[in-house]
């Protein structure tokens, strides 16, 4: 059956939500949160019957008669906590499936549920991440920003080793980021991380902040947006979140350590510089305590995905 392609008059966005990986908490989270989210939206499954009939059984839970779904790929049986092939390919074709809706204007937006990367790279899946696919897919620079209301954290570079990290650090490249970053936020000043101890301490501590403040001029030319490069020890102090609420980080965990200290529970990730609208949980799949009846996963960063997603579209669909 093919979904309607939705108007924003009288009916409610349709967000079409990939399950993750089925050994995780992904099903558990979409079969709690349904009654949530369905005030805001009308939620499309990318899993089968089959799948979310077997994680209701696990947990002792009805499948809401309301709940639309879309069987995405072959059945495959729940494993709770196991890395699998399998599992892999089915979350990466719900994924797929539910981008081609939106891509489609079958829906509106994509909000995913996580996902194990090993579990991807078992399944001969050349993608490291949602992200990294739907650059792919779009062939745009797709940005990662995660957060909520109170401080929002971009990543240069997201899923790749610390190693690595400094010789993606080049001039032009951070430029573009920072000014695609700001046109996608209209953020008024953005604080700018510098990726040695000290921002370097003028060369005592590494150079590579020779080549932040370089971008960081070049991104200035026409407005002075960007602030930087900021130590990174403080720049996440009660005083400098005070005066930014937006901020990019070099790498992974530098920008992330700190707004899951602070936010994890309410925080999502949003994909930036994209057409179409995706965000998602900030965490992962928690394979520790899926299933198990004993453990209640929290709903909240599932739910403010869906909010953001929600209205993101409006605020798209106003602007069109």
């Amino acid at each position: 059956m093919s979904l309607e392609t939705s108007t924003f008059s009288s009916i409610k966005p349709r967000i079409a939500i990939s399950i993750g990986d089925p050994n995780g908490i992904g099903p558990e989270i979409a079969l709690k949160a349904h009654g949530a989210i369905k005030k805001v939206c009308h939620p499309v499954y990318f899993a089968g019957y089959d799948l979310l009939e077997e994680a209701a059984d696990r947990l002792a839970l009805n499948i809401p008669v309301d709940m639309d779904h879309r069987s995405p790929a072959p059945s495959i049986p729940i494993r709770p906590g196991v890395t699998s092939a399998d599992a892999g390919s089915y979350s990466f074709y719900s994924f797929k499936k539910a981008v081609d809706a939106v891509t489609a204007k079958e829906c509106d937006a994509v909000v995913t549920l996580p996902i194990n990367k090993e579990a991807w790279m078992r399944a001969g899946i050349k993608y490291k991440g949602h992200t990294d696919a739907l650059r792919d897919f779009f062939k745009r620079e797709a940005i990662m920003m995660l957060g909520c209301e109170k401080l929002y954290v971009a990543l240069f570079t997201e899923h790749i080793p610390l190693k690595d990290v400094p010789k993606e650090i080049e001039k032009s490249k951070l430029a573009r980021f920072m000014l695609d970053f700001q046109k996608e936020t209209k953020a008024k000043s953005v604080a700018v991380l510098g990726l040695n101890p000290h921002a370097g301490d003028h060369g005592v501590l590494g150079d590579e902040e020779s080549i932040i403040e370089a971008a960081i001029e070049e991104a200035n030319r026409s407005k002075r947006l960007f602030v930087g490069p900021m130590v990174p020890d403080i720049a996440f102090s009660p005083r400098m979140r005070k005066e930014f609420k937006y901020y990019i980080a070099m790498y992974h965990d530098q920008g992330l350590a700190p707004l899951k200290a602070l936010y994890f529970d309410e925080s999502v990730n949003i994909s930036l510089n994209l057409p179409i609208v995706r965000t998602s949980v900030d965490h992962g799949t928690a394979f520790d305590i899926a299933y198990l009846k004993d453990r209640e996963p929290n709903l909240s960063s599932f739910i403010n995905a869906v909010d953001e997603a929600v209205k993101m579209t409006k605020l798209r669909a106003q602007r069109a």
